[in-house]
């Protein structure tokens, strides 16, 4: 059974991926910082804790999955939503950890697991990037950067894979019910007493609309598509 790694696997869009590529047949290692045993469990997979951030790590994960499954397919899903503060008091610290741990993850899982996946001449990786990352939100610099830069990889890495069997995209979440979301809210109403992703009437989203999109990205059906931006949003960056 090929395996498909999911970073960021015990966060709420993270679990609702891995239950749905466990469902559609795929061998699922849930890697976070925290412990993922239980939902590995839950779903037949297995639970890895990682610092993504660190090169030494990222590399023995992704060539021990290889080695022992045969590498799918990788999901770059972790992410922090840092401040809500302006630019002039943005700490320069969270900026600094949002970036970290919103991209050069990212980087890093891309530089380790492309070079594996052409050697093979299939794979495919989704990268958790959002709305965020095609539009601009007043007070939330380090995540809109962070998931801009994230877009950007997505796309100079389609292009470096293009023709290889390989295939490289971005899903890009509107507002889903979850923790980050709230959290952001709440700390954009207390500064401004204006909520950040209610400028357009659109219901905000579930886990399982993102887990849909990125288990199609991944699966044959999505064969011809590379380098997208497929935005999961009801509307909200048209509206």
């Amino acid at each position: 059974m090929t395996a498909a790694i999911v970073t960021g696997g015990a966060g709420e869009i993270g679990a609702a991926i891995c239950r749905r590529l466990a469902r559609d047949g795929w061998h699922v290692v849930v890697v976070d910082r925290e412990s993922a045993a239980g939902l590995a469990g839950e779903i037949g997979g297995e639970a890895r804790r990682a610092d993504l951030t660190d090169r030494a790590q990222v590399e023995t994960l992704v060539r021990e999955v290889a080695d022992r499954h045969g590498l799918g397919a990788l999901v770059n899903n972790v992410g922090v939503e840092g401040a809500v503060r302006p630019i002039g008091d943005y700490p320069e610290d969270v900026f600094e950890h949002v970036m970290r741990t919103n991209v050069h993850s990212v980087f890093l899982g891309l530089r380790a697991a492309l070079p594996l996946m052409k050697e093979r001449g299939s794979g495919a990786i989704v990268t958790t990037a959002s709305t965020s990352g095609v539009r601009g939100r007043a007070n939330l610099a380090g995540y809109v950067a962070s998931k801009h830069a994230v877009v950007g990889l997505t796309k100079v890495a389609a292009l470096e894979v293009a023709g290889t069997g390989v295939r490289v995209n971005a899903v890009l979440p509107g507002p889903i019910e979850t923790r980050m979301i709230r959290a952001i809210d709440e700390e954009a109403q207390a500064l401004s007493g204006t909520e950040v992703h209610r400028a357009a009437p659109v219901p905000y989203g579930r886990v399982e609309d993102v887990a849909a999109a990125v288990a199609h990205l991944v699966s044959p059906e999505a064969r011809h598509v590379n380098g997208a931006e497929y935005v999961v949003d009801g509307g909200g960056t048209v509206a």
